[in-house]
């Protein structure tokens, strides 16, 4: 693994870039690929640091690729731009280790030393990735943001695709084929059919024909998002997270329907859907429609991780990799913009007992929203309850749906004093039977939040009891006027919404 480590420069005058965030190390990978050449920074726990900064420059380094077998002259100065500004961001961001990988058109491209001379000379060391590597990387970061994922990944870039079969948290078979969306063109010009039966001969020679039977694909790719996108606007889809959005086969032919009828301006009306995806959107459809057929595929799902995530998860240590990614990011999150720290963690803790019938799956996000209970304090206290919302719904939170964001958000709407009406959309993302689950986790919370004051010793000092006729509230003597009118409207409210009475006891001083 080719890394760059930059050394922190001595000041000379002007400002002094503001150091890591609790001193932790940014690190950060320029990814050149066949389409895109991108620079993202990441930052915060290694399991899932956040991203200081995204940014991609659409060389195209892989257009004209298969006809000429070298990358055009105009897109190896626009790709050379790319990487000075890059190196020099990297720089100017204190980023501690800098890797930078490229894949398919630097790969074949006859002048693929070209681009790689000039990255050394920018004093970048270029990891050129085999076609296995990039597949490995592409399943990892599906891995990375699904841990449970059991299917076949398919990471279609400009130049390649890539398929990954995944499951039990392990990348197992892979392959790479020389299919990539600027490639995709070329074929079709062949005639009717000819998409197809390139598709149908690649898999069936290399065995992986019928062996998505079954099983889901996950759609890792700009190209493939680019769709996702357009089959969200098309469905007034209420909620604008990419991330695990599914599609299925039909879905997909109505697509490429739809495609084929629409001008490219209307195209780049649709939101989040970039001008340099757009035109490729006919061709990436087109694979796809192909690829599902002959896999066996029904369903599509979408990862907003793919190569570049992988490779920070495929360095971790297994102790790291086996970490909950939503509760790793909902707990630094907490732990940034909340009050006290650790405080979602005990508040968890102290409604639990109320919640011993909930399945892995829903204490896994009751766990969730307690961790994020603190977050929309600093709101305006007009607009807490929305702000939770909007935290649990658009949250940068990944190993978590639709229905997993909206129950997180309708617990966080209660307990920040938003009632027990469920606010759209959430009715569209999750079942209602859900949702009234949720409504007891926030008056639960808030209960909790305003008895404690968001502090540790009440909570460890009190507790919870449910007989199934009586919610009881256990405080001790010396606690006893922590137990206010407006914490008992609230053990009211909770008990009234469980069909129990409130009632408090009194716990003997040790």
């Amino acid at each position: 693994m080719a890394t760059i480590i930059f050394r922190k420069p001595k000041p000379v005058g002007g400002p002094v870039p503001p150091p890591a965030a609790n001193g932790a190390e940014r690190t950060g990978i320029i990814d050149i690929g066949s389409n895109s050449i991108r620079l993202v920074v990441y930052q915060g726990p290694d399991r899932l640091p956040a991203t200081l900064f995204n940014e991609k420059v659409m060389a195209g380094l892989g257009r004209g690729l298969a006809e000429t077998g070298a990358i055009a002259r105009e897109a190896l100065a626009t790709g050379s731009v790319a990487l000075a500004r890059f190196a020099a961001v990297a720089r100017e961001m204190e980023v501690t280790r800098l890797r930078t990988v490229a894949t398919a058109a630097v790969r074949d491209a006859s002048n693929g030393a070209e681009l790689l001379g000039t990255a050394a000379a920018l004093g970048l060391e270029v990891e050129l990735l085999s076609g296995e590597q990039e597949a490995s990387g592409a399943g990892y970061g599906v891995l990375s943001a699904i841990p449970d994922a059991d299917g076949i990944v398919g990471d279609l870039g400009g130049g390649s695709l890539e398929l990954i079969r995944v499951a039990r948290g392990e990348v197992l078979d892979r392959i790479s084929f020389p299919l990539g969306v600027l490639r995709i063109a070329a074929i079709r010009a062949k005639g009717p059919g000819a998409l197809q039966r390139v598709v149908e001969q690649a898999l069936r020679t290399s065995g992986w024909s019928g062996k998505g039977a079954g099983l889901p694909l996950y759609l890792v790719g700009g190209s493939w998002r680019a769709l996702a996108r357009l089959d969200m606007h098309i469905n007034s889809y209420p909620l604008p997270v990419i991330h695990q959005y599914a599609m299925s086969r039909s879905a997909i032919e109505r697509l490429g329907r739809t495609i084929s009828h629409v001008n490219k301006a209307w195209l780049r009306a649709v939101p989040g859907l970039s001008a340099g995806r757009a035109a490729t959107l006919g061709d990436a459809g087109a694979l796809l429609g192909v690829l599902l057929k002959h896999l066996g595929t029904e369903t599509t799902i979408v990862s907003a991780f793919g190569l570049r995530e992988g490779l920070l998860y495929g360095a971790l240590d297994p102790v790291i990799r086996a970490q909950d990614p939503l509760i790793v990011a909902t707990r630094d999150e907490g732990q940034r913009h909340g009050r006290f720290p650790e405080h979602g963690d005990l508040l968890d803790s102290w409604i639990r007992p109320l919640f011993a019938r909930d399945t892995a799956d829903l204490a896994r996000l009751r766990l969730a929203a307690c961790l994020l209970a603190d977050v929309g304090w600093r709101a305006n206290p007009e607009f807490r309850a929305e702000r939770g919302v909007e935290i649990a719904l658009h949250g940068n939170w990944i190993a978590v749906d639709a229905r997993g964001r909206a129950l997180m958000a309708q617990a966080l709407f209660t307990s920040l004093g938003g009632g027990t009406d469920t606010p759209a959309p959430l009715a569209m993302l999750a079942p209602a039977a859900d949702l009234k689950r949720a409504v007891l986790w926030g008056l639960a919370m808030r209960l909790g939040q305003r008895m404690s004051g968001g502090l540790e010793g009440p909570l460890q000092r009190t507790r919870l009891l449910d007989d199934g006729a009586v919610l009881t509230l256990c405080v001790a003597d010396a606690d006893r006027a922590l137990y206010s009118e407006t914490v008992e409207r609230r053990h009211a409210a909770l008990a009234t919404a469980l069909a129990r009475k409130a009632g408090v006891s009194r716990i003997a001083s040790s």
